[in-house]
């Protein structure tokens, strides 16, 4: 399935959704590896096998192999990431946010690509699982790097946008 038709499948009563992701493809704020790595992490991170594999062959074409499979490491490592941080940061016990998370995070300090773009592609799969914990830490790094609030900004909104196609995909097979 293309973006195409992915968009033609968004029912109408999620029309704001479908002209939000139209927006997606043309977005310059970003670099296209920043955009398209995007569209493949937070497809992922939406959980939604349609929205998932739309948004891979969008990108598919415009990112080298490597750069794919960051952008695909980024969503595998924030999910456990997301899972345990938010515990540990929701939890009302304190002891666990001193223990050793004891979690293989190798990637995070050698993605593949650039360690802004894995941490912008990281920063969104986050915003998506809700972890605010990991929000901080990778918008802490991002700032740190000097990238432009835009930019982390942009980022999120492409999460939010894909995050909504899945819902309003999964809202019209429930209907």
């Amino acid at each position: 399935m293309s973006i195409d038709q992915l968009k033609s499948s968004i029912p109408d009563f999620a029309k704001d959704v479908r002209l939000n992701l139209s927006t997606l493809a043309s977005d310059e704020t970003l670099t296209p590896q920043q955009k398209y790595g995007l569209m493949v992490a937070c497809g992922i991170a939406s959980r939604n096998p349609v929205v998932k594999a739309a948004l891979e062959a969008e990108a598919a074409p415009h990112l080298e192999p490597a750069v794919l499979a960051a952008a695909k490491s980024a969503a595998s490592i924030m999910a456990m990431n997301n899972v345990y941080y938010r515990f540990s940061h929701l939890v009302s016990n304190p002891e666990y946010r001193t223990m050793p998370a004891k979690l293989r995070m190798n990637v995070i300090g050698n993605p593949g690509v650039d360690k802004v773009d894995f941490e912008l592609w990281s920063l969104a799969v986050s915003a998506i699982n809700g972890c605010g914990m990991c929000m901080d830490s990778h918008e802490a790094v991002l700032k740190k790097a000097n990238v432009p609030s835009d930019i982390i900004q942009a980022s999120v909104r492409f999460a939010a946008i894909i995050q909504s196609v899945a819902v309003s995909l999964e809202a019209a097979e429930a209907a």
